[in-house]
């Protein structure tokens, strides 16, 4: 089953996320090599692709998992929580109804 795992960031958040990016990026490489990502990407704190200084307000993962307990693991283990990105995370069910 797909679950959403959504995150909220801590205020000023782009230097603690730039120096967490690349280990963050690594574990969603890893879920989309094995088949299991639907989606995936920040959440911009203002209305651009790239908003540059002002940074995300969160994230959006949705991928493939045995079981919530398994998608809550996985949400944990995020390096953007050890880094302090995070200042609140929820996963919950997903149904894929479209595309």
């Amino acid at each position: 089953m797909y679950y959403a795992i959504i995150s909220e960031d801590v205020d000023n958040s782009l230097p603690h996320r730039k120096s967490a990016r690349p280990a963050h990026l690594e574990r969603l490489e890893a879920l989309k090599s094995e088949g299991r990502l639907l989606l995936a990407g920040p959440h911009p704190a203002i209305d651009s692709p790239d908003p540059g200084e002002a940074g995300f307000t969160g994230s959006l993962v949705v991928a493939e998992f045995d079981s919530l307990e398994a998608a809550q693991n996985w949400a944990d283990a995020d390096p953007y929580v050890d880094a302090g990105v995070y200042a609140k995370v929820t996963v919950k069910p997903f149904k894929v109804v479209l595309p």
